[in-house]
């Protein structure tokens, strides 16, 4: 006879409903943890997406994703001509939020060259971008059916494509144009900025007597130019030949080109530690003191259960039950309640992680080590009613 279950079906809507309720604490606690996998693969996904070498940027700075970088788009011609590279890819990015049926609607935009990597990793539904202009290719999750039109800046673009669900570090969908309607959208400025822009260099350059009227409309011309181009990109993209020494290239772009070269390991630190060290700090500390609830809460529940057997514990003291019994069935309620507790709340995750707005990766060996944690913490917890068993007097059982 198991005492432990025997007890269990005595007391079972207690015993079923404390385990319903640390379940579901539990089930926070993989969730939180589902979170901070979920930020790690969210931040990669653009990096993994492309498989660069390098990830080429303006000099003295960390981007193109953890800070702003801006580079001429004909610097890929030099970089291109550095001996290992074997191909380059520019791309122009930028974050963008619209109205659409009368709700904010954010997401990342990225322009890169056709027929070149870069551009959308696989589509699911339609086609991908066949023409430099005009059009653009969705991720799934934003919505949208090919066909659909969407304004951004002076143009409507037509969905022509659905990729799988690419999201930028900080967790907007993927959206994918040509490199130079992405320029377009992010450099050009409105017509009412270019007139105002036209307007101040000729009050600039007229103003200076010493240029002849030639000289004085051929610099207007070039500072207008200038001004109004958009052939401007966020980062080139590297991938290198087979063989070729990884620092040895990252120098030579440095000291030829003056720009920054950030090997894809080197970005992968930046993002997956540099952007979200916080978020898993603090994710880390709000798992740690669930934990410690659910251990006081087993702890409490073990406790008051031994209190409400002490006569039962003094009775089998009294018949000469030995201590490992009464130990063995306060520390197989404990586990028997962890175990059910895991159960409901990894349950409850895998039914509903889907839902929550950010991305939730479970791993398994999480999932395991979270496991034995719980285990160990329901060990501990029973200390305490354990301890107050083997102190209950035999004479207790023939009390009123």
């Amino acid at each position: 006879m198991n005492l432990a279950i025997r007890d269990i079906r005595y007391h079972r809507g207690r015993f079923i409903l404390t385990s319903i309720g640390l379940g579901l604490l539990l089930g926070v606690v993989i969730s939180m943890g589902g979170i901070y996998r979920g930020l790690i693969a969210d931040a990669l996904s653009i990096l993994n997406a492309n498989s660069a070498d390098i990830w080429v940027v303006q000099q003295d700075t960390n981007g193109p994703f953890a800070e702003s970088s801006r580079i001429p788009e004909d610097t890929k011609f030099r970089i291109a001509a550095v001996p290992g590279v074997a191909e380059v890819s520019p791309l122009a990015f930028q974050t963008i939020q619209i109205e659409r049926h009368g709700k904010p609607f954010r997401f990342f935009l990225i322009g890169s060259e056709q027929n070149s990597f870069g551009g959308p990793p696989a589509i699911i539904a339609g086609r991908n971008i066949s023409q430099k202009h005009y059009e653009m290719v969705v991720a799934r999750s934003m919505k949208l059916d090919p066909g659909e039109k969407i304004r951004l800046g002076l143009h409507d673009y037509t969905v022509v494509g659905i990729s799988e669900n690419i999201v930028s570090s900080s967790g907007d969908p993927v959206a994918y144009v040509t490199l130079a309607d992405a320029q377009e959208i992010q450099f050009k400025k409105s017509n009412h900025a270019i007139r105002n822009e036209r307007a101040r260099i000729a009050d600039a350059v007229g103003g200076n007597k010493v240029l002849f009227p030639q000289q004085a409309e051929l610099l207007k011309q070039n500072l207008t130019a200038a001004s109004e181009a958009t052939h401007t990109v966020n980062t080139v993209m590297v991938r290198l030949s087979p063989g070729t020494e990884l620092k040895e290239t990252q120098e030579r772009i440095g000291r030829w080109n003056h720009l920054h070269a950030i090997s894809d390991a080197e970005q992968t630190a930046i993002l997956a530690k540099g952007m979200i060290e916080k978020a898993r700090m603090q994710l880390g500390l709000f798992r740690v003191i669930l934990l410690i609830i659910s251990g006081v809460i087993i702890s409490l529940i073990i406790y008051t259960s031994t209190l409400d057997k002490i006569r039962v514990i003094a009775t089998l003291k009294l018949i000469g039950a030995q201590n490992r019994v009464i130990i063995g069935m306060i520390l197989q309620q404990s586990l028997l309640m962890g175990v059910l507790a895991y159960g409901i709340g990894y349950l409850v995750i895998l039914l509903t992680y889907e839902k929550f707005p950010r991305r939730i990766v479970l791993e398994a060996l999480d999932l395991q080590i979270l496991f034995v944690i719980v285990m160990a913490i329901c060990m501990i917890s029973s200390f305490v009613g354990i301890r107050k068993a083997l102190g209950v007097d035999p004479a207790e059982a023939l009390g009123g």
